[in-house]
């Protein structure tokens, strides 16, 4: 096995999805966020229309179905061209046909001279990280999980409620490359639901349907955080959200429609 998320089959934009790529919520099935990163590489490069340096501002994700371990292809096209906003959809197939949608806005990027107000100053990255404990489940030592480094601050993926934690990738996205800064933070916005789940995995569904991750600024650096929280609702249905920073301070917000149930 690579130790990627990713190898390249060698035909342009097609892939393998290795067992890194592997959730805790079935076999043979990927967590959401190696997929999410592989649609944000893909519409980083696919080129702009703009004539002018441009930055992704927003990403939503369409989870179709299930994502298998195995063959995946990911491709984009501009459908929305312009002369400072564009618009970008991206789809990522496997055998079985479309398993992600998604849809991306890019906007021009200049240098203004802004007041300090509005601006985000936050602090980024605490020194030193506190060392986590490995978690009790035995079943998070292999896969996506496992393929992560966790840092928390407050709450874990096995404690119920919201959570605060810095996450590094162990392996790069895609055999052989280094991965972006949006390719690091897509792949953790996509845990949001479960890192502030309030419920036992092994009990109950907190499975999200989408993720939609608004950005103020380019990602930098390996280490991405995340604040999340999940609110849910005896209909079934939640909302998780979350924080992103990076080590330099806040870098946008996501959110992801939950379906819940029990298993």
């Amino acid at each position: 096995m690579a130790d990627a998320f990713y190898t390249p089959t060698g035909t342009d934009g097609t892939f393998i999805a290795t067992p890194h790529t592997e959730g805790p919520w079935a076999p043979g099935v990927q967590h959401g966020g190696p997929p999410s990163a592989l649609i944000a590489r893909t519409i980083e490069r696919l080129p702009t229309s703009l004539g002018q340096p441009a930055q992704v501002a927003r990403v939503t994700i369409e989870i179709l179905g299930p994502v298998p371990l195995g063959e995946v292809r990911a491709s984009a096209r501009v459908v929305r061209p312009g002369r400072s906003v564009e618009l970008v959809e991206a789809e990522l197939t496997a055998a079985r046909g479309p398993v992600i949608r998604a849809s991306a806005w890019r906007i021009r990027t200049a240098a203004l001279d802004l007041p300090a107000a509005g601006v985000a100053t936050e602090p980024g990255l605490p020194e030193p990280l506190p060392e986590s404990a490995a978690f009790d489940n035995p079943s998070w030592d292999n896969g996506f999980i496992a393929a992560m480094e966790w840092r928390f601050i407050a709450g874990r993926f096995d404690e119920p409620g919201p959570c605060r934690t810095w996450v590094r990738q162990r392996v790069p996205l895609v055999d052989g490359e280094e991965p972006t800064g949006l390719q690091r933070l897509m792949a953790l916005a996509d845990c949001g639901n479960g890192l502030s789940a309030w419920y036992d995995f092994t009990a109950y569904l907190f499975i999200n349907t989408e993720l939609t991750v608004h950005l103020h600024r380019v990602p930098v650096g390996e280490w991405m955080y995340a604040a999340t929280k999940s609110t849910l609702d005896t209909s079934g249905v939640g909302l998780a959200e979350s924080v992103l920073c990076d080590i330099a301070g806040p870098v946008g917000r996501g959110a992801q429609a939950l379906l819940v149930d029990r298993r």
